[in-house]
């Protein structure tokens, strides 16, 4: 809103209205706003809901070992995340980018979707929360809507790089095409022209391939927003944890977004040029600013904890970014901690069950559990005698001693900062 106000006023020659024109200057205005928004707000919405008396329900002890310490701790808190994002946005971002308006459509029903789910845990006391299938139907939803948007929307297109030219220094040029248009390629690591085609894997479709290349975008599209979204809800599980690894994503996300706006980055880092991308940028900074700020309240030991409002906002928003900038395919690498806390869920989950029914493939007659415990984070913190006697654990000495929480937090944090920084380097690795 700020920006079209400061564009309006530069006609009358106003000091300092052209600089609403610089994406720097407006992302780091986002991210500060969005700091001091969620730092400010958070310390009067805390108070309220102390006063209120609205409290997460008790941590089963098997889960969280420390949750008996932690006392009465709010929830909800990614009500504070969603304010700190969405204030700075709206003041800052050019409201009418579509791709702006996707993350302010993502996080808004994601946040309506993961309230609904602290909801009924607080105020129901349902620990379940809402039915794992409403959960997923509304993230397939938006996977659907974000999909067929970036199909059907004629503001979003990219400009690709196709054609590649040598000086005579012998140094690289990169060339893209004049005219923006839709595109069904990604870019994907490692690999030298960088770009995945979607409609090319459909290529036996024959003359359709073009159509279910389309098709198979969108369906990418759910699982990924599906993926991202639920693997930030299991890394939220410690003091600081998911908002310190979801601040180090959005800063590469961020600098991804902005090489991918700049047709000269671009250029250089042989990638899609993606007109219109940059109010990403501004986005993304308020999303750091935000995690930032949340992080002053959700450190150990949190005085409130983000809950699904915030987990399942955050993953949907990386996941929805990725896919607009063409480098969902990157976010393995990423995002490369909510992976592996998925992942170690679901072998723990489905080893244990196929082991139950089947006594030949169990240990010492009893069922058989991979980890200590999942997600893999509450491994590190679990101590032998707190394990179930009626299970085999074939890591039940990884590791030798539990750590502290605070230590596995920031020992995750420096892991996710490893990870971001290969996913930017395989821009070069080719």
């Amino acid at each position: 809103m700020l920006y079209y106000l400061f564009r309006f006023l530069e006609q009358f020659g106003i000091s300092g209205s052209g600089m609403w024109h610089y994406i720097s200057f407006r992302s780091l205005l986002a991210l500060m706003l969005a700091l001091i928004i969620s730092a400010w707000f958070g310390e009067h919405f805390i108070k309220w809901m102390k006063g209120h008396k609205i409290y997460e329900a008790q941590r089963d002890a098997k889960i969280d070992p420390d949750g008996a310490k932690k006392g009465k701790t709010p929830s909800m808190g990614g009500i504070i995340i969603i304010v700190a994002i969405l204030v700075p946005a709206l003041l800052l971002g050019r409201i009418r980018n579509i791709y702006l308006l996707l993350m302010i459509a993502t996080t808004m029903w994601l946040g309506l979707l993961g309230w609904a789910d602290d909801y009924i845990k607080i105020f129901k006391k349902n620990k379940a929360g809402l039915k794992g299938k409403y959960k997923i139907v509304g993230q397939v939803l938006l996977g659907l809507v974000v999909g067929l948007v970036l199909y059907l929307s004629p503001d979003a297109v990219v400009k690709e790089n196709v054609s590649v030219s040598k000086k005579e220094n012998t140094t690289l040029v990169v060339k893209h095409a004049e005219k923006a248009q839709k595109s069904l390629k990604t870019t994907i690591p490692f690999i030298k022209n960088h770009n995945l085609d979607y409609s090319e894997v459909m290529s036996f479709c024959g003359k359709h391939a073009v159509a279910f290349g389309w098709v198979l975008f969108v369906v990418m599209t759910i699982l990924v927003v599906t993926a991202v979204s639920n693997g930030a809800n299991l890394n939220d599980g410690m003091d600081g944890m998911c908002a310190g690894n979801s601040a180090i994503i959005g800063v590469a996300l961020g600098i991804l977004a902005y090489v991918s706006s700049h047709v000269g980055y671009a250029s250089y880092f042989n990638i899609m040029f993606i007109p219109g991308s940059e109010e990403l940028v501004v986005f993304l900074s308020a999303f750091v600013g935000a995690m930032i700020g949340f992080l002053w309240y959700n450190a150990h030991p949190a005085q409130i904890f983000m809950g699904d409002t915030g987990s399942l906002t955050i993953g949907g928003i990386i996941a929805v970014c990725a896919i607009i900038i063409h480098k969902e395919l990157m976010l393995p690498i990423l995002c490369g901690i909510f992976f592996v806390e998925s992942l170690s869920v679901i072998m723990q989950v489905q080893w244990f069950k196929f082991t139950k029914t089947r006594p030949r493939f169990q240990r010492e007659g009893k069922p058989v559990r991979i980890f200590k415990a999942t997600p893999i984070h509450d491994t590190f913190r679990r101590k032998n005698e707190e394990l179930d006697p009626g299970s085999f654990y074939l890591l039940r000495n990884w590791p030798h001693r539990p750590f502290a929480e605070s230590k596995i937090t920031v020992r995750f944090w420096i892991t996710t900062i490893l990870l971001a920084a290969a996913a930017i380097i395989t821009l070069k690795i080719r």
